[in-house]
């Protein structure tokens, strides 16, 4: 008896730990995913965005009709910069089919604020979509991320229907867009 009672803790511990969400042996999909945002909820719209790379501003409400992957990201982020090269063949996949990607470069800390600095990371990424600097965060508030990297995706009437923070899930996110993408044509 004695035994058992001092190996019960253990195994309640074992147990408890083998629920929890997103443990490294878990491979389901949402266990890879940390949602961060509600599905089907209105995307707020962009604010204090400045300096706009490769596209003059955007809005969200001038989106509407697009499916808009919005990735919020720094290029000082490790993780970030593991996503860029998803990020972009998924825009290369579809962006003649009505795919718009927003880059919410969002810094974590100071010299990630430089416009040159955020330049120079899109031309050793090969990044071609939008990319606007988010240095006050008010984008990041607005849309109350957490997170580098995240991906929302929004819906051709201006819903967020996806999101994911961190790394992976590509598979997925490339079928949600592709989806959506079908169900307009």
């Amino acid at each position: 008896m004695r035994r058992f009672l001092t190996t019960l803790p253990v195994v309640a511990l074992a147990l408890a730990a083998s629920t929890l969400p997103g443990r490294s042996d878990d491979t389901s999909p949402t266990a890879q995913s940390i949602q961060v945002a509600d599905a089907r909820t209105a995307a707020p719209e962009f604010t204090g965005l400045t300096n706009w790379q490769n596209s003059g501003p955007l809005t969200i409400a001038g989106l509407r009709g697009k499916v808009v992957l919005v990735n919020f990201w720094t290029y000082g982020c490790v993780n970030c910069v593991n996503t860029l090269p998803h990020v972009t063949q998924l825009y290369a996949k579809y962006k003649d089919k009505g795919l718009v990607i927003v880059g919410v470069h969002t810094p974590e800390f100071p010299f990630e604020r430089s416009t040159s600095n955020v330049q120079a990371a899109l031309k050793r990424h090969g990044i071609t979509y939008p990319v606007a600097q988010d240095n006050n965060s008010a984008t990041w508030n607005a849309w109350r991320n957490q997170y580098w990297p995240a991906q929302y995706i929004v819906d051709q009437s201006g819903r967020v229907v996806y999101s994911h923070a961190g790394e992976g899930a590509y598979d997925e996110i490339d079928r949600t867009v592709g989806k959506l993408l079908n169900a307009q044509s």
